[in-house]
């Protein structure tokens, strides 16, 4: 059941211990945990054991965006220090971006790296109006592939020897700020398995964007807004989807793509999808995702898809030691449709 109403933000509050949050990648992805729940039961079994558990005529459905790099550690004329992080081109060489210190960090600003002027802010924090975020140009594209980093979530203090971890190995498309992670847990195994028992894997592309690095700071659900973000899905692929037995969504940034199209009839350009209690899912069956931080929109929509049950996963994934956020376990649980909130 739910704790309080279920429009307020607090009910998607939970305790997460700091010792819970996976710091590192397992050496073997598909090695993850994977809880198991259809709604009317629990069970623990492993990432590898994915095919097997899914049935023939059923459609795995990926986000192929890869991440950049895109943190920049830079330094001010003043000599101080200075972060950028580049969100999305929203034009020839213009990045949305995150800036650090932001309120500091005035338009017309240059920052530097080694003496060498990186970016130029176009619009800082101070003259951005409500909802906008800032606006920087990048100087030297050729500078940010050299320098720039790959923005991991600010939960992972441990440094991560390989930044390939944090892709997937079927990523195509530089453009995101995070990785999709539940496609963090599959391999060459699981794949090779999908076609040993007749599953097929389709490909869509969604563009991660700011809402990653934005929890729910308002006390109810409904006050928050989502930015938007870019996603392509080829007429084929949408048309396999609507000839699957089951759509199988490989994280929440599949669901969010594939129920706008589903919404708009669009088969590409930007979503704000904010998926909350009482949305009707119209495309995917069953979902795969990692245990996401508390009073977050993609918490939300676990319990949109799940129902208020989901607490009964969190809780059994606490007890028993699954690991938590990006490089932590997943969960494959199936569509409710007869939520009781």
């Amino acid at each position: 059941m739910m704790f309080g109403n279920y429009r307020d933000i607090a009910a998607y509050d939970y305790e997460l211990p700091e010792s819970k949050i996976a710091q590192t990648p397992l050496e073997k992805r598909s090695a993850s945990r994977l809880l198991v729940s259809d709604g009317s039961s629990i069970e623990d079994r492993y990432v590898y054991d994915l095919p097997n558990i899914l049935e023939p005529g059923d459609l795995v459905v990926v986000n192929d965006s890869k991440v950049f790099s895109a943190r920049l550690s830079l330094q001010r004329s003043t000599g101080g220090a200075a972060e950028v992080l580049l969100l999305e081109e929203i034009s020839d060489r213009f990045y949305n971006a995150l800036l650090r210190p932001s309120r500091k960090l005035v338009t017309g600003e240059s920052l530097y790296h080694d003496g060498v002027k990186v970016v130029r802010v176009e619009k800082g924090v101070r003259d951005c109006e409500d909802g906008e975020l800032p606006v920087v140009e990048v100087l030297s594209n050729a500078l940010i592939d050299k320098i720039g980093e790959i923005p991991l979530p600010p939960y992972i203090k441990t440094k991560v020897d390989d930044p390939s971890r944090y892709q997937t190995i079927y990523a195509q498309n530089y453009g995101s700020a995070a990785a999709p992670t539940a496609g963090l847990h599959l391999d060459e195994e699981v794949f090779e398995g999908f076609k040993r028992r007749g599953i097929e894997v389709a490909t869509v592309e969604l563009m991660v964007g700011i809402d990653t690095f934005k929890p729910i700071s308002e006390e109810s659900i409904d006050q928050h807004k989502m930015h938007s973000e870019r996603y392509i899905v080829a007429p084929c692929v949408w048309e396999k989807v609507k000839a699957a037995k089951r759509v199988v969504a490989i994280g929440t940034t599949v669901v969010r793509t594939l129920e706008s199209v589903a919404s708009s009839n669009l088969l590409e350009g930007r979503t704000d999808l904010y998926i909350t209690p009482g949305f009707r899912f119209k495309v995917v069956d069953l979902l795969m995702t990692n245990f996401h931080t508390p009073r977050s929109s993609l918490l939300v929509l676990i319990a949109s898809f799940y129902g208020p049950r989901w607490r009964e996963l969190y809780s059994h994934a606490l007890r028993d030691g699954y690991r938590f956020l990006s490089f932590g376990d997943a969960m494959l649980i199936a569509r409710n449709d007869d939520v009781v909130w």
